[in-house]
């Protein structure tokens, strides 16, 4: 299971953030992940949970904010979601897309602390 990992190292990226802005425990950590990142968000859901133990994000949650893979065709200027599993063929004008423009992000957004 590859999310804990992840969950793993946003652990330490968030707590690195709080620590460069002065603040002691994390109530929460918001990361955007991709449809097509390759990552279960109940899977890593647990995995934070396993993961914050023992450190300053112990009493902290995570928010999964889920992104749409989204395709641009060239041959017509649409934007289509491209769905589960992946289909890059256009809707609108039946051309094929190679132009990805969301659905691999995973990324921390915001990191919030303690009041």
């Amino acid at each position: 299971m590859h999310e804990l990992s992840i969950a793993t190292a946003i652990v330490e990226q968030a707590g690195e953030i709080a620590r460069a802005d002065g603040a002691g425990d994390v109530s929460s950590v918001t990361v955007r992940v991709g449809e097509l990142a390759g990552v279960v968000p109940d899977a890593l859901h647990f995995a934070f949970e396993v993961a914050r133990d023992g450190t300053s994000l112990a009493p902290a949650r995570l928010v999964v904010e889920q992104v749409t893979a989204v395709a641009w065709c060239g041959g017509c200027a649409a934007e289509f979601a491209v769905g589960m599993p992946p289909f890059f063929w256009c809707p609108a004008c039946d051309r094929p897309s190679q132009d990805l423009r969301s659905g691999r992000e995973l990324e921390i957004t915001a990191v919030e602390a303690v009041p």
